[in-house]
Parts: C-alpha cells; structure tokens; sequence
C-alpha cells in the first residue's frame, strides 16, 4: 500500500531492515515489511523464506541481530512474547493449544479472570465477557463449552477471541485454514473481516494462494530469507506471484509422464466399514495414478486405512498382486508390498524427536542390523542415498526432523516408505501444507514412480492436483464410490457434481 493509499498514517506495525541469523544460517537478510490498521496482508514464500522467523521476530520470540522493529513509527525492542502481547500483537497458530477440560470462557481469561468480592474469580464477568467477543466475531459458540472435543475451526475461534481480551491491535494468522473444511474456511474469513473492518492489522499466512488473494489486499514474498517485494495484489495473478515465490516458472507443477500401464497390483472388493464408507470396490495397475477424490467426511482416508489394515474392515477384501491381505492387519500390508503415507505426517507418519535418518530406516530396521541392534552406517547409508534421491534439504541427518520444513518432512515420510520399495504407494494429501516449489517437487517424484511401474492410489482434497495428475479419478460421496471419471473426462465440473452428490446414479465409464 502506497502513501495515496494510507494518507499520513504510519503502519501499526512494521519491520525495516531486518537481518537474523542462527548460527551460519541465515534466516532473514534485509527483510522489511508494514502492517496498516483496517488491512489485510499476505505474506508469501516457499517452506525455508523465512516467514516462521518473521513471525516470531514481530512476536517478541526473536531479535533482530540488526534493523528496527517499529510499532506506530517509533522503534521498539521486544523483550519476550509478553512484551509483544503486552503491545498489542497476537498469533494465531495452525494448531491451537487449549486447556481441554476448561470451558472456552476460562480459556480466554485463564490467569487473569475479574475478581468480585473477597477476591473470588467473577464468573459471570468472565461469561458475559466472552459472550460479548463472541458477538464481536460473529460467532455463535457458548462460552460455558468445554474445549474439550471443539473442532480445529472453533479452537481458533476462541485463540482470536483471546487476543481479542487483550486489546489485540495486530493479528498474525499461521497457516489458519491448513486443517478446515471449505464452510469453516469460509467462517474464519468472516471473523477476519470483522476484525480488519473494526481496525485491526492482519498478517495472513498460507499455501494456498487462493486464499491470499480473497482475504489480502497486498503482499510481501520472501525468497530463501530474503525480500523480494511488497506489493497491492490487484493486478497480479497466481502465476505472477508463485515466481515472485520461487524464482522461476512452474508452468511444469503438474509433470504427468506418459506411462505403459501394467497388471493390476490393487484390487479392492465391496469393501465395508459400518457407518464409515460401504461397497468399495477399484483397482490400481502398474505405471498408474489413480485419485480419490471428494468432500472432506466423505471416507477416502478411511478407506485408505483399512486398504492398509489399521483399521479393520467389517466386509471385503483387498488383494496385492493377486494375495489377499490378512484384515486389519498393517505388517501383513507391508509384506505385500503396501506403503502407506498417512495424511498428519507429523502424528501418524514421523516421530518428532527421532533423527531424519532413524526415521527413514524406521519401516526396515531388520534389514538394517541384527540380534535386535541396528548398524549406524546401514542406517546412514541408507538415508543418504534417500535423501539425495528425494532432494532434501537438511543440516545433518542426525539433526531431529522437527527442525524440517513441512515440504522437507514429507519427503522423509516418502523416503522411509520408498524404501521398502512397494509395489503399491497410497498417498493421503501428499502436498498439503506445503510450498508450491515443493509440492512441483513431490509431484515430479509421484509422476516417475509411475513411470517406473509403481501403482499409486492419490487420496488428495486439491482439485488442480487430482486433475492435473490422476490417469483416472474415483469420487467419493457419503461413504460410497459414485464415479470413475478417466483423465480425459475429468473436469472440475465433473468431479465435484459426483462429489456433492449430483450425478450419484451416474458412473462414467
């Protein structure tokens, strides 16, 4: 936003000059970026740019090592996170981190509820209160609820509503709708109009550029800890923006080599889990991706657990190269030939605090010692040659893989199921919440896994995904297969009439 724009007014909040470094690494170089009351900015850039330590430097968890913060024109040192809050500066994280047996009211004011007489907490200031932010945000959620069991969508909700007691004047939102559904989306985009609408200053955060251009007005791109720019996104498209990004054209995000399909290596029959998904039947041949599309809750990821036997099936049968599987039964999957690559990585495909190499030789450890004890060297070798193949980015492979990018920790869920070398890889939303240099990345290595004879079932919720890599796209609605919808064919229309129910009697040949 230029000075036509603003008038006189300076930025709530801004950064000027910004370096930071840990070590050798440098993580910001140069980095200057301003927030003004009433406006919502985007900040863009691949997993590494440095938009985490952006984030952090504005909220008082990091210091610049040179350059200003500056809050309404005049320098300031943040001291600590309180000293940020204090400054009327909140962050909204992807996963919030509530007290789950306190009800929403006492989340909010947790440490600092009114008092009444004889020093007694004031619970029906504290009610009342919450009542009133929840007005404030449009949002109908009963301030006596216990967190306890509300969803991802309602647990930030109550985050903004926190910041929100605390006369929060900036608004930092990390990655905010990574884990909602399209209407909680939808929702939480309201409450940031009202927010920005009552004057507050938004930094919005997000893979998905077309969230960036809905909700912002103007964005800053970081490239590997750098400033690129700062710009009105009116005027600019997606394309414009993802090269600002990454430096170069990704007129080559979706690389689908032409493949010689083979025998079928999945075969899925009448597949039954009671009031989660019925009648499931498909195959996967060699040198093909196949997707499993449809609405969020209509069962794909449920059936890729019970294709892969952690959860057990109440009917059906699933066949590797022609053997049938064990029900409920993930090592007899594995034996077969299965891999599995879940869709929380960071829950159900990584342990945190283990190294980037015990976590890629996790799924072979008897192939990699004996007697019980694993040979280091077979291990490190191991996660070399994977991390080569893949193109990793790391310091060390001892290094714990919490210290990885998003992008660069599915890549090392890959890795360890790749080198069990499958016959089969099913991949549950294998780019979600990563960078769009990445995710060409991943889909690169999707497309020649495929050409090499891999049969890959794609469970993915992105439409441009699925069309732009499936050969032939399944779609799910309520629990059932209502469409088979080959490359061709497939159009977003076509997909989403069958995903929302539409043509439910139709199955296209």
């Amino acid at each position: 936003m230029n000075q036509s724009e603003t008038g006189d007014a300076a930025p709530v909040l801004a950064l000027r000059d910004v370096h930071k470094s840990f070590g050798a690494v440098r993580a910001l170089q140069d980095v200057s970026l301003e927030l003004y009351a009433g406006e919502a900015h985007a900040l863009a850039g691949e997993n590494g740019a440095g938009k985490s330590t952006v984030i952090k430097t504005l909220a008082g968890v990091h210091r610049p090592d040179s350059g200003q913060v500056l809050l309404d024109g005049v320098p300031v040192v943040f001291h600590g996170p309180a000293d940020a809050r204090d400054a009327g500066i909140a962050v909204i994280y992807q996963e919030p981190t509530l007290f789950p047996d306190l009800s929403v009211a006492e989340n909010i004011f947790m440490g600092r509820q009114p008092r009444g007489s004889f020093g007694r907490i004031d619970r029906k200031a504290v009610h009342d209160t919450t009542a009133s932010l929840m007005r404030r945000l449009g949002v109908d959620l009963d301030p006596a609820r216990l967190a306890r069991g509300l969803s991802i969508a309602d647990q930030q909700i109550v985050e903004i509503a926190k910041a929100l007691s605390f006369d929060a004047r900036v608004l930092i939102m990390d990655e905010p709708t990574a884990a909602l559904t399209g209407s909680e989306t939808a929702r939480l985009f309201g409450v940031v109009e009202n927010l920005r609408a009552d004057g507050a200053a938004v930094l919005f955060i997000s893979h998905r550029l077309e969230e960036i251009f809905e909700l912002c007005r103007r964005v800053t791109t970081l490239r590997d800890g750098r400033w690129i720019s700062s710009e009105p996104l009116d005027g600019l498209t997606e394309d414009d923006l993802v090269r600002r990004m990454v430096g170069r054209d990704l007129d080559d995000l979706y690389p689908k080599q032409a493949t010689t399909v083979g025998e079928t290596a999945l075969s899925v029959r009448r597949l039954t889990r009671e009031g989660v998904f019925r009648d499931i039947s498909f195959d996967v041949r060699r040198g093909e991706i196949v997707a499993l599309a449809g609405l969020v809750g209509a069962g794909r990821s449920e059936v890729a657990r019970a294709v892969f036997g952690v959860d057990r099936a109440d009917a059906g049968e699933v066949r590797v190269n022609g053997t049938a599987l064990r029900p409920g039964s993930p090592t007899a999957a594995m034996d077969a030939g299965l891999a599995l690559v879940p869709e929380d990585r960071r829950q159900q495909g990584l342990v945190m605090d283990l190294s980037i190499e015990r976590n890629i030789g996790l799924t072979g450890l008897g192939a990699l010692g004996s007697a019980g004890l694993v040979r280091r060297a077979l291990e490190r070798g191991r996660a070399a040659d994977w991390a080569v193949r893949l193109q990793l980015k790391y310091n060390r492979l001892s290094d714990t893989v919490g210290v990885l990018s998003g992008g660069n920790q599915q890549k090392v869920v890959l890795a360890k199921w790749l080198a069990t070398e499958p016959a089969v890889l099913v991949v549950d939303e294998p780019t979600r919440g990563i960078d769009v240099g990445t995710k060409a990345e991943v889909h690169r290595l999707l497309s020649s896994l495929a050409a090499e004879g891999l049969a890959v079932l794609m469970i993915s919720s992105d439409l441009p995904e699925v069309l732009g890599m499936a050969d032939r796209v399944l779609v799910m609605h309520e629990g059932r297969l209502v469409a088979e919808i080959p490359r061709d064919r497939a159009t977003e229309e076509s997909v989403m009439a069958a995903a929302t129910g539409r043509n439910g009697k139709e199955r296209a040949a």
